[in-house]
């Protein structure tokens, strides 16, 4: 998915390394998307404090809603964009070739290296519910500058959280690892993205490494979670509006719920460097998203044609009249 919205700049200001657990509650602020889409999203990710979650560095989710979505083709850069469905079928086009429907299941895997164009739209001409999460994963020095691909992958693994209360959990691995359990996704850091589902009255033991950085993202349900973090509320309460930042040094998690609930885990290891993140890029430096900008407004070959469309496309916002700046960590 494109952004409609840019976040410009953000301050550079002294950055904060984590170093150890975190119980911080951070909200998903809610971001009107206007155009032919009229859509809404809540965004959690990233923060002005948090910018990554290992190389998680972008979480929206659009939905629940009824809509008509046509999202023209657009560019990336130097990221995986991971689409993870609810409810609803979503017609995905790309530069290199791809035409899938994207479905409840099934995991959406587009690495963009140096520059590819996708589209989405909804399936049929009326208003469809529609409700999903979308991720970027930054990539790294080591393959940010490679060729572009894409992957769907639908028989995921799951791996069953012990139940120190009521029935055992379920967890299935979309991305990365958990447990000892792999996705068969291709990953470029060591990281986690897997979808939570606690049974009603439950309450299960997460597997987490130690050194990686973690957070939740509430899906739907009630959910408690067991922090032990001095001077924090313990449990916290945690809903479909909020992220909570769970940081390093856990080997587990215990969450529990009265009546059941669905959570999205993210986490990995530190990200090597700190980014520049701007419209559909994620780069290193100003001089680089101007770069991908001007090659996207020229129509260059360095994103490719989507299949199937023409000369439709969602042109690039302006820059902001300041340098961007590399976002840093402030919790």
């Amino acid at each position: 998915m494109t952004r409609l919205d840019t976040d410009d700049a953000v301050a550079t200001e002294t950055a904060s390394e984590c170093d150890g657990p975190r119980a911080l509650l951070l909200e998903a602020r809610e971001v009107p998307l206007g155009g032919v889409r009229a859509m809404s999203v809540r965004r959690a990710l990233p923060q002005r404090d948090l910018p990554l979650v290992g190389a998680w560095c972008f979480l929206d989710r659009f939905g629940p809603q009824v809509t008509r979505m046509r999202v023209e083709p657009h560019p990336h850069i130097g990221l995986q964009t991971v689409t993870w469905p609810f409810v609803g079928d979503v017609r995905h086009r790309d530069s290199v070739g791809s035409d899938v429907i994207v479905r409840r299941g099934a995991l959406n895997l587009m690495t963009s290296g140096a520059g590819i164009a996708h589209s989405e739209y909804s399936l049929g001409e009326e208003a469809t519910p529609l409700d999903a999460l979308q991720l970027w994963v930054a990539l790294p020095e080591s393959r940010r500058h490679g060729g572009p691909a894409f992957e769907q992958h639908s028989d995921l693994p799951s791996l069953t959280l012990e139940a120190t209360a009521g029935e055992p959990g379920a967890a299935t691995v979309v991305l990365g690892t958990l447990g000892g359990v792999s996705s068969p996704a291709t990953t470029y850091t060591p990281i986690v993205g897997a979808e939570i589902v606690m049974p009603p009255g439950s309450r299960v033991r997460v597997p987490l490494d130690p050194a990686w950085e973690h957070a939740l993202m509430g899906v739907e349900g009630d959910l408690r979670v067991a922090t032990h973090v001095e001077g924090a509320d313990d449990p916290v309460d945690l809903d479909d509006e909020h992220l909570l930042y769970l940081g390093l040094t856990r080997d587990h998690i215990e969450i529990e719920s009265t009546d059941g609930a669905r959570v999205f885990l993210l986490g990995g290891e530190p990200f090597e460097d700190d980014i520049v993140m701007w419209w559909n890029f994620v780069g290193r430096s100003h001089d680089e998203i101007v770069e991908a900008r001007e090659a996207w407004e020229a129509g260059a070959d360095r994103f490719g044609a989507v299949v199937d469309h023409g000369d439709e496309r969602i042109p690039a916002p302006p820059m902001p009249a300041v340098r961007l700046t590399r976002r840093k960590r402030r919790v």
